[in-house]
């Protein structure tokens, strides 16, 4: 097989975004952060380019941040020291997962209900497998932590994939005027 195949690049997609994961939640702010950095130079450069998912990234960085920071003041989830923000690990993970919603994440978009589905399953089970390998507490009780994150990401995923979707149409229409 190819490496500049677009299967072999949804795979490759896939991995970098678990190795970033891991990276991210095992490394916190260590040197551990510089493989994400990594990823997100080979993602450019090799599976799609900056020009196209930038403003993607930076969208859902930002909204991202926003959430967990709101999340954090909520009390869903607790993190070492006084900070009224995210740590910094936990809004590059967010950029990991900005690089995959047009990429191998791509299915999950279409139907809507998909998409909230799978973020109200996927997103809690992130946070609960994230929080058991860094220093991160849960301080409520599992249930009402599961059911406001479920409630969060079933409304939180669509949103990201509907922010891929309107920058990738913008991006498509701004190749054809420059082609024309």
């Amino acid at each position: 097989m190819m490496l500049n195949t677009p299967m072999s690049k949804l795979v490759a997609n896939a991995v970098m975004f678990q190795v970033g994961w891991f990276a991210c939640v095992l490394g916190g702010t260590g040197p551990w952060l510089l493989v994400p950095v990594v990823i997100l130079c080979v993602h450019f450069f090799w599976i799609s380019s900056w020009a196209a998912e930038g403003k993607l990234v930076v969208t859902v960085v930002l909204a991202g941040a926003a959430i967990d920071s709101f999340l954090m003041q909520m009390g869903v989830f607790e993190f070492p020291g006084e900070s009224k923000l995210v740590p910094l690990w936990l809004a590059v993970l967010w950029a990991m997962l900005a690089l995959t919603l047009n990429h191998c994440l791509a299915w999950t978009a279409r139907p809507l209900w998909l998409a909230s589905l799978l973020g109200a399953i996927s997103g809690p089970l992130s946070y609960f497998a994230g929080a058991a390998l860094a220093d991160v507490s849960l301080p409520m009780e599992p249930l009402p932590t599961f059911l406001i994150l479920a409630a969060v990401w079933a409304i939180t995923f669509p949103l990201l994939h509907g922010f891929a979707h309107i920058y990738r149409q913008q991006w498509l229409i701004k190749q054809m005027a420059q082609k024309n």
